[in-house]
């Protein structure tokens, strides 16, 4: 179903693309236009991995890290992706206090999944997996690309709305509506395009958790994973995601806190609606609900990082926690 939304936005996109572009600048500058947002995103998109994990300070690990926590990260994406039938990725960590995680890469084989310190340090063992398994999701679905050709058209349909700007986009007089209808179009087809965008965004993480919680085998982890995320992220703010707030979609959950929610301008669903597909997931998979899923603000386990000489806060001290 979320395959089929997607597929239906997109067309939606387009056509909006096609009539705005028309409308606007006329068969030139809709070429124009496409030609210069499809040249932007392709170069985004064949150099995003270096570009966000160089951002992010990302820094690559392997089965070999002197910390158990990080050893027993790396081992489960990699088991996991074996299982998803993906090729190996890259796996980082970022240090940061906020637990969060994304992918990135243009394709299965070039792909990374980063997880922040925090979500180390702040998540138990099935809890992290539950999240990996969601960033290994959105690269088995080929969501960079998906992101990247909805961006393009999103940017191009804004390029039209400039050219309309600066050039006055054509003879006003044979347009329907004058100059207040091109006044009209230079205001609310970015706004539309960028509307269907963020739906997009916030289809894909839907498909995501569904896909992510298949591959882990565990719904109800995930659930308890994003609740936990969604109330520290509220609390500890991501600096480098602050500067930089066009990366924010590609986290887990949105790194710019207290700005998540599952509206018309949101590139995120809310977290509740997130747990509450998930847990239904879990009822149909047979999986018995399990204790830990509870609300943020029990989940949510205060703790003060300590930086080590590893780059990863010791993990805080959870009675009978998988970590050892």
């Amino acid at each position: 179903m979320n395959h089929l939304k997607t597929f239906i936005l997109l067309a939606a996109l387009t056509a909006l693309f096609g009539g705005v572009g028309y409308l606007i600048g006329g068969a030139t500058g809709m070429a124009i236009a496409l030609v210069f947002a499809g040249g932007m995103n392709l170069f985004s998109y064949w150099n995003a991995d270096k570009i966000v994990l160089k951002m992010y300070r990302a820094q690559p690990v392997d089965e070999q890290h002197p910390n158990a926590v990080v050893r027993n990260y790396v081992a489960d994406v990699r088991q996991m992706a074996r299982a998803a039938g993906l090729p190996q990725p890259q796996v980082a960590i970022i240090p940061n206090d906020q637990p969060n995680a994304f992918a990135t890469g243009r394709n299965p084989e070039r792909a990374a999944v980063c997880a922040t310190t925090g979500l180390l340090d702040m998540l138990t063992r099935e809890e992290v997996r539950g999240v990996m398994a969601h960033e290994l999701a959105h690269v088995k679905n080929r969501d960079t690309l998906i992101m990247t050709v909805t961006a393009t058209i999103a940017g191009a349909i804004a390029a039209l709305a400039n050219f309309a700007l600066f050039f006055g986009g054509g003879d006003d007089r044979e347009r329907p509506g004058g100059i207040i209808g091109t006044l009209a179009l230079m205001i609310l087809a970015p706004m539309a395009a960028g509307l269907v965008q963020m739906a997009i965004s916030r289809g894909r993480e839907y498909e995501a958790d569904r896909v992510g919680a298949e591959i882990a085998g565990d719904p109800q982890a995930l659930a308890s994973a994003l609740q936990k995320i969604d109330a520290y992220a509220k609390r500890i703010h991501n600096p480098t995601a602050e500067r930089n707030p066009a990366s924010g979609q590609m986290f887990i959950i949105n790194p710019l806190a207290g700005r998540g929610a599952d509206n018309l301008f949101s590139t995120h669903p809310a977290t509740g609606n997130r747990v509450k597909a998930l847990m239904d997931l879990g009822l149909k998979m047979g999986v018995r609900p399990r204790a830990f899923v509870e609300s943020a603000a029990a989940s949510a386990v205060p703790v003060t990082p300590v930086r080590t000489t590893t780059g990863v806060p010791p993990t805080p001290v959870k009675p009978n926690g998988p970590w050892g």
